[in-house]
Order: structure tokens, then C-alpha cells, then sequence
């Protein structure tokens, strides 16, 4: 059975982020998993994704919350379940097919509409306008928020965005109802598409449905991390999932934190806060040499270099974009213990413990049943994506840009 591989990230987006801050500690640690209650807690599942998809091309290692929609200033909203957690990315993203709203598309100072055309890392893009709605999510509540409704019909893909891949414009190609971006800056793309055009164009004005032009577009356009939007907790978040075995398992559940020492329930603990730089990113040595690394909920597997450096080798195809220790079977688990340093420009750093599985072993594990993996590694030449198997048996704190927290401003994240 193939899985889909799912690359999402700020570090993906063609843009540079203008970001600041962070903050330095020296010690390592650890933090258990307590399930929190309170307005700030929203449900999280990692499951085998919307209903559409589950028979044909189940998810693996996608993280889903429960989204409600609403008409601006109003009751007419709409609970949309199955969106990606994601903290690589900024803003809510939902696909036109799942939608049911009368959204209003948002427009520049000429009456055009503005949308947009994002870029993930696995070759694929995303279309559609930016409209305006209301984002709740558990007790919180983001008003009159720019938000991406993929693949609405009305506005065709303009060359220069179908150029960038594949269109991930349905339930099927996405694996998700859409992505709820939650990484750790205000806006995808900020300053940069303020005051120029990246070299690949994230925004478009819309004259008419069959002619969109790249353009500028301000802040309050652009698709903005709700959290951030929020009248209260609106500094970071966590997501809190439970530790699981290394065979995996069908499902995981867990909580999505808002705010980071806002409430009770919300304070670091001991988490190790790493400066992220204006791509998201930070440093992790690996047997001695140092790379970019990055933290990314919306990444299904441990993205670590390549099969040479780390000394893995790939499955199989059409499995071949996973490693495989040991041999590509489905007869042993052939569990690889591996060690990396995470650190930060600040002087902070981590040992960080991690396993990798043999994927043939773990998709044919309980009868194919498993959807969720903390060991699921692949190849990311030159690069570690610290993905969604980092996340269990740990709370991981995202920090947004600007935004203070008790241990200083972010962009950091922490665990």
C-alpha cells in the first residue's frame, strides 16, 4: 500500500518572512503529556482523514481539528472537520468542494479580487481566492479573518502558479478538508509581498476569471495565523500528543493548546525554547556536521537528510520516498535508534532521541490498520523536518513572530 508523502512548510513558501526575537536557555528537558481542559483546548486526532478518502487513500500521520466557518458577524457558520494541523504554514485553508458558505472575496483598490497561489515542498501548489470569514475554534475566536477557499471555480490557475506542480485543489489530493496554519508568523508571506513580488508569485489581482496578474498585497489581505487574531491566547500554541509504539497505531488523540503562559494550562514547564529565523528555521548537528532544520506538524514523516548521510536505505517503490532499515520487507520492524543536537543562533540546544522504522514493516503492521507512526522517516536531502513523528510524547510550543510570551518574544519553538 502506498502512502502519501506530505511536505508542508513555511521554509516551502518562496518568500522571506521578516521576523525577529526568540530567547535563550542552556538546559535540556522534557515534558509529559497531562490532557488540558479549558475555552483554550481544542480536540486533535491523527486518524485516517476525511470520510471521502478513507477507503481509497487513507491519510497516515495526519493531524486533524475540527474548524468552525462563519459568515462575518454572524450565526451562519459551518463546523468543517478533517483540517490539518499545521505548524509550517500560516493561515485557515479550505477547500471549495467542503464548503457550503456565501463567503465575500476579497478585493483591492481597484475591485479586483485577490488570490493566491501557494507553494509546498513536495511540488505541489494550492488556488483560490482570499475571502473573509470568522474562525472559531473551541473558545476561540479570530473576526473577519483572510482566509484561502481552495480551488473555488470561478478563477482559473493562472500559468505562472500551475507551473510550480500539482494542483492539490480536492479531498483526495490533499488528504485533508484543508489546512489550518498555525506556524510561528503573523502572516505567509508579510512584508515581502507588501512592497514587492517574490520570483515566485504568491498573490494575484483578478480582473476577470480567466486573467490574474501577480501583485503586492497588504498585511491585513494576506492569509494571517489566526491564533494570532485571537482577543486573548494569542501568542502560540501547543499540541499535546500522547507517546504511542514504535508498530504505531490506528488512531492518536490529543489537544491543541492556545496561548503559551496565558492560563494555567498553558506554561512552558521546562520546554526548551530555539530561536526560529525568518524562515522558520534553526540548526541540528547530526554525527557532528550542522543543518537547517524546522518543526512541521503538517509533515507526516521524519524528514532527515538522505539515505547515504544517515545511512538508511529507501523502500521500495512505489514506496521509495520512506526509508526502509534494514531491508525493504514487511517481516521486521528493524528499529534504528538515532541522536541529533537541536540548536539555536542564541546558544540554546537539545538532544533529541529519535527512531526510524522500516515503513513496509509499519504500513503492513495490524493488518494495514495503523495510521498513526512515531518512527516513519524519508528522505529530505541536506535538511531536517522535524515532522509529526517528533510530536508524540511531547508538547511542542510554537511561539509566533512579535507576539511576547513569558520567556520573551517569538518566533521560537520549544518542547
Amino acid at each position: 500500500m502506498r502512502r502519501a508523502l506530505v511536505l508542508i512548510s513555511s521554509c516551502a513558501l518562496s518568500v522571506l518572512v521578516a521576523c525577529g526575537g526568540g530567547n535563550n536557555s542552556s538546559s535540556a528537558g522534557g515534558n509529559s503529556i497531562t490532557p488540558p481542559t479549558g475555552s483554550n483546548v481544542a480536540a486533535i486526532v491523527v486518524d485516517p482523514g476525511p470520510a471521502a478518502i478513507q477507503a481509497t487513500a487513507p491519510a497516515t500521520n495526519g493531524l486533524f481539528v475540527t474548524v468552525n466557518v462563519c459568515v462575518p458577524g454572524t450565526t451562519t457558520c459551518q463546523s468543517i472537520d478533517h483540517v490539518l494541523v499545521d505548524t509550517g504554514s500560516e493561515g485557515l485553508r479550505v477547500l471549495a468542494s467542503v464548503m457550503t458558505l456565501p463567503l465575500t472575496t476579497q478585493t483591492n483598490t481597484s475591485g479586483q479580487s485577490i488570490a493566491e497561489c501557494v507553494q509546498f515542498l513536495d511540488q505541489t501548489f494550492l488556488w483560490g481566492p482570499m475571502q473573509t470569514a470568522d474562525i472559531q475554534i473551541s473558545g476561540e475566536k479570530a473576526s473577519a479573518a483572510p482566509i484561502q477557499v481552495i480551488g473555488e471555480s470561478q478563477l482559473q490557475v493562472p500559468s505562472g502558479c500551475q507551473q510550480t506542480g500539482t494542483n492539490d485543489d480536492t479531498v483526495q489530493a490533499l488528504g485533508a478538508n484543508g489546512i489550518l496554519g498555525i506556524g510561528p508568523f503573523l502572516q505567509d508571506c508579510g512584508s515581502t509581498c507588501v512592497t514587492g513580488i517574490p520570483t515566485t508569485a504568491l498573490y494575484y489581482a483578478c480582473s476577470s476569471a480567466s486573467s490574474c496578474v501577480p501583485t503586492t498585497v497588504p498585511l491585513a489581505a494576506q492569509a494571517t495565523n489566526p491564533v494570532s487574531m485571537f482577543t486573548t491566547d494569542n501568542n502560540g500554541t501547543i499540541i499535546e500528543l500522547p507517546a504511542i509504539s514504535n508498530t504505531g497505531a490506528p488512531t492518536a488523540t490529543g489537544s491543541l493548546v492556545f496561548g503559551i503562559g496565558t492560563q494555567s494550562n498553558n506554561g512552558l514547564r521546562g520546554a526548551i525554547p530555539l530561536a526560529a529565523d525568518a524562515q522558520g528555521n534553526f540548526g541540528t548537528s547530526f554525527n557532528g556536521t550542522q543543518y537547517t532544520a524546522f518543526i512541521d506538524s503538517g509533515t507526516n514523516i521524519l524528514g532527515v537528510l538522505d539515505s547515504g548521510t544517515i545511512g538508511i536505505p529507501t523502500c521500495a517503490a512505489p514506496n521509495d520516498s520512506f526509508y526502509c532499515p534494514g531491508a525493504p520487507n514487511n517481516n521486521a520492524l528493524n528499529l534504528r535508534n538515532l541522536t541529533a543536537i537541536n540548536f539555536d543562533t542564541l546558544g540554546s540546544q537539545s538532544t533529541v532521541n529519535f527512531a526510524i522504522a522500516n515503513a513496509e514493516f509499519l504500513f503492513g503492521a495490524n493488518g494495514g490498520a495503523n495510521f498513526a507512526f512515531n518512527d516513519l522517516g524519508g528522505p529530505n536531502a541536506g535538511t531536517v523536518d522535524w515532522g509529526l513523528p517528533f510530536f508524540f510524547g511531547r508538547n511542542v510550543f510554537t511561539a509566533i513572530e512579535n507576539q511576547n510570551t513569558p520567556v520573551g518574544a517569538g518566533p521560537f519553538f520549544a518542547y
